[in-house]
Order: structure tokens, then sequence, then C-alpha cells
């Protein structure tokens, strides 16, 4: 086979390498620090500095920014996050993305590479012995790390071969263009859906002394084109989504795009200040003290700059904030926006199956959305029986409809996460979700049970004992209680409150003991009528059947709650 031929496969295999270790890096970071990242993205702050932390922070946890950005535009197709949050979070995910090419150039730079290369074993032995989730995903996201520098290395040995090639480097030299380089930065990395795997492969290049552009800043330009073609993600996610979610994407691109221009116009300006007229000279790294060879400290530069460039944007930009937003609200108006239903997903968007853990933070508000409707349809039905007011009946049955509807929904995304790839851990707690889905959707079920009891006491004329429906009340108002102490439980992890709700629903079950028994006196004495049996019994035990759905919300959660 052509020599040539040979060397393009494996350039083509390490850039494969490099973007497989990538995700691997990625994905299993997210695993192991899921929760980390959720609990984050639930402190959402009108703070700038802290916003960009939090984008920073982030995005170097899961080593991703387009992951960044397409939660933060769900966020705000949610209306969970403000245009002003999702402004100062972009502009720290930009700052985050740039570690993984940071570990890069200084790993090449310094020959460690094939200790990085070393750890692509460990990392898989890890993932075959252990017997861990957590242990798995850290050997996987070790092998991740390992299989980019394999790929670096695969594709530094086959650009080898050109480097002393006259032909190449005199058309690479050619390729000196300013808006053509900063044009192909912009494609290559929309093509690779990665500004850091861009970066290190020009960081490879120039290990092997492939210089676009033959010196100078002309490689800086391939840079400047690499940030503008990472906000291709959350540009294609925000397709179809609501105003604000195509605003916070539009900000994306206009903050990465403006600061671009105004450091390619610095650069054209300024040939000689900001790199130097040989890209070997004057340098980042210099500023860092770093004692390297000319190759490496070009390599080390590149990296700098990237850091660099993200940062003093980050810092001009963000007294701005409030600007950008305006804009983005100039450039995309305003429509006519549809009411949402009861039953649409509120809090979940499909943008956060890219982050499992995420996703299941959303699903679990939603799942108490649609137990909020179901103890509301509860409420409504109690009060139509104790009024004796048949016009709440076809009230309880549209809110059950929109319970159910809700809850398909629901459980339609929780099957699509668990495919997402979970942890042992996050699978548990989709099993738990399901359950308490199918426990809410009972308690709607016994709240349509009491209308039943409506229509009968109206119906046969039914009277009930002096006192009985305060009784009835206070066991009613005791279940909205337990259910108060539920969502403190499940949602706020509050795990002390658990003891209080159990002993609140054995409360409950004592009172439902009590009231049978009371009325199986009444009935002995003739103090009550025989035809209200059937519905005083049925109705008291339907109340008390909720608490024990409430109960088996809590317990159900529990594994989640001790992890």
């Amino acid at each position: 086979m052509n020599e040539h031929v040979v060397n393009i496969i494996m350039m083509l295999a390490g850039c494969g390498s490099l973007l497989v270790g990538f995700k691997f890096l990625s994905d299993n970071m997210e695993k192991l620090f899921g929760n980390s990242l959720k609990k984050l993205f639930n402190k959402t702050s009108d703070k700038k500095l802290v916003g960009v932390g939090m984008g920073a922070v982030s995005t170097a946890l899961v080593q991703s920014s387009g992951v960044t950005t397409v939660m933060v535009v769900g966020f705000v197709n949610a209306g969970i996050m403000s245009l002003y949050q999702a402004a100062t979070m972009i502009m720290g995910a930009n700052i985050g993305t740039t570690i993984t090419a940071q570990i890069a150039a200084w790993g090449t730079s310094f020959d460690i590479a094939p200790i990085f290369i070393a750890l692509l074993f460990i990392g898989i032995m890890m993932e075959m012995v252990a017997k861990k989730d957590k242990i798995k995903s850290i050997g996987l996201a070790i092998a991740g790390l390992g299989l980019v520098f394999f790929g670096l290395e695969i594709m530094s040995d086959a650009m080898s071969v050109y480097s002393g090639m006259p032909a190449v480097t005199k058309l690479l030299e050619e390729m000196s263009n300013p808006f053509v380089l900063l044009l192909f930065g912009v494609v290559f990395t929309a093509l690779l859906q990665s500004s850091s795997a861009v970066t290190s492969i020009i960081i490879a290049m120039i290990g092997e002394g492939l210089m676009i552009g033959g010196g100078g800043n002309a490689i800086l330009f391939v840079i400047l084109g690499s940030n503008i073609g990472s906000c291709v993600t959350a540009l294609i996610s925000s397709i179809g989504t609501s105003v604000n979610a195509r605003r916070a994407s539009m900000m994306h691109l206009l903050f990465n795009i403006t600061g671009s221009v105004l450091f390619a116009i610095l650069l054209l300006v300024w040939q000689d200040s900001v790199v130097g007229s040989n890209f070997y000279d004057v340098t980042f790294a210099k500023w860092f003290k770093c004692r390297v060879s000319d190759k490496e400290n070009a390599q080390i530069q590149i990296a700098m700059f990237h850091t660099f460039f993200n940062v003093l944007c980050t810092l001009c930009f963000l007294p701005f904030t409030k600007v950008l937003v305006k804009v983005s609200q100039i450039l995309i108006r305003d429509k006519k926006q549809t009411e949402k239903e009861p039953w649409e997903l509120v809090y979940m968007d499909k943008r956060f199956l890219t982050t499992p853990s995420v996703a299941l933070g959303q699903l679990k508000k939603e799942t108490f959305r649609m137990a909020d409707m179901s103890m509301e349809s509860l409420q409504t039905a109690f009060g139509g029986f104790i009024d004796r007011d048949l016009s709440v009946i076809e009230k309880v049955y549209e809110t059950n409809e929109n319970i159910a509807k809700l809850g398909e929904q629901i459980s339609d995304y929780l099957v699509r996460t668990s495919a997402s790839g979970l942890s042992f851990a996050d699978e548990k707690q989709v099993s738990a979700l399901h359950s308490n889905i199918g426990d809410i959707a009972r308690i709607s079920e016994l709240a349509d049970n009491l209308t039943k009891y409506t229509k009968r006491e109206v119906k046969d004329n039914l009277v009930f004992s002096e006192g009985i429906n305060e009784k009835l009340g206070e066991m009613h108002q005791k279940l909205h209680e337990q259910y108060g102490l539920v969502k403190r439980i499940v949602l706020d992890n509050e795990k002390g409150l658990v003891e209080t709700s159990d002993a609140l629903e054995e409360e409950i079950d004592a009172m439902r003991r009590g009231l049978v028994a009371e009325h199986i006196e009444r009935l002995s004495k003739g103090k009550c009528r025989p035809e209200n049996n059937t519905i005083f019994i049925n109705l008291v035990c339907n109340l008390e059947r909720i608490g024990d759905h409430l109960n088996f919300i809590v317990h159900s959660m529990d594994t989640e709650t001790k992890n």
C-alpha cells in the first residue's frame, strides 16, 4: 500500500482515537461528578463571578463546554435559568474547556506522554477487575485520558513523515491568510464538535514541526476560529426551543464571535507584539518561566493563548452582560407564547439527556409536580365531599387526566435517561422514580373514589353524625402535613425527617382504626344510619391508603438518599 495512504489512515485513526478518548473522558467524568454537577446547577446565582465560576467548574468536571452550554440552553428553555445567569455560565464554560488542551500541551512538552498512554492500560484493567461502579468509571476516565494521548502520538508519528517534505511544509506556510485560517478553525471545530480536540491536534502538528502559516501569529487565527466553531453544538440544540433558549445560544455565538474578531484585529495590527515574527521567540510560556525547547515552547504557547484568550474575553465582557442579553433580545424577537398545558413537562428538557444525573434531578422535580397535582385533586375531592358539592367532580376528573398524561411523559424520559448510560446508584434512582409515579397515580385514583362517595352521599341524602366531618378534616390535614415532609425528605434530602414522617403515617393509621371503631359502636347503639356504613368506612380507608403511598415514596428513595 502507498506510504502516503498509510499515513493518512494513521492520522485518521489517531484523530478517531483522540475523539473516542474525549468521549470516554467526558462521559465518565459526568458519571463521577454528575451529582455534584446537579447540585451546582441547582444553585444558579445572579452574581456574575459566581456564574462564571459555576460554568468553569462544571465544564472542567465533564471536560466539555458543549455539554455545559447545551445544559444551559435546556435550563433556560425550561424557565429555570434567566438569560443573565446563562450569559455568565457560558463565559465560564469557555474558560473551563481550555484545561484539556493545557494537559495535552504540558504532557507532550515534558515527554510524559508515554506515562499518560500507560494510563490507558491501567484504566482498562480497573474497569475489568473492579466491581464497584465508581471505580469502573474512574478507570474508564483514566483510559479516556490515555486514549487522548495515544491518539496524539499516532497522529504525531504519521505527521512526522511530512515534516521533512519541502512540498508539504511549503503548502502549510502558504496557508497564511488570516480569514481563511479563521474559517478553517470554525469549520474544523464544527465537524469535530470540540475546540479542545482541535487545539490538541494543532499542538501535535507543532510538535512535529508542521507550522500552519509558517510561524508568527498565523496559527492563532485557527484557535480563534475554533472558539466560534464550538458554538455549533449549542446552536443545534436550540432548534425548536423557546425564544429565551435560542437567545442563550445566540449569546454564546455573539460572545465568541466578538471576542475572536477583536483578538484577530489585535493580532493583525500588532503582528510582532503578541507572539513575535518568529513564533518561538516572544512567548506566553516565557511569561510562566518555562525552560523548554523551542518546539515545546510553541506547544505550551498554543494552550496558554487558548486559556488567555478566553479569560481575557470573559473579564472584558463580564461588565456588559446585560448589554449581551439585550442584543440577543433584539436579534431574536419575542413571539406570542402559547401557555403550557398542565400535563406538559416544565423542568425536564431533552437536552438534559446528555448529562443523565442532571436529567434525573429534573425528572424528580417533575415527579413531585405530578404529586402536587394529585394532592390538589385530593383537596378538591375531599372539599366536595364535606360540602356535598357535585360541581368538583369534573375538575377532579380533568386534573386526574392531566396527571396520567404527565406520568406517561415522565416514564418515557426515565426510560430514555436509563438508556443514556447510568451508574448503578442512578439506575436505582430511576427504578425508585418509576415506583413513585405509580404511587402518585394511585393517590389521584383514590381522590377520584371520593367523588363517587360524594355522588352517593348527595343521591341518598346521607347525613353523618355530629363532629365526624371535623375528625375527617383532621385526618385529611395530616395527610398534607405528611406530604410536606415527604417533599423535604426527597427533594431537599432532609433525611432526619424520615422518622417524623413515619410517625405521622402511624398516627393516620391509628386515626383510621379509631374512626372505624367509633363508627361501629355508633351503629350498634343505633346512633348512625346503616346505609352510611359502606361510604364512611371506604372513605376513611382510602384516606389511610394515601398515607401508605406517601410513605412508600419516602422509602423507595431511601437508597438514593443514603448515597
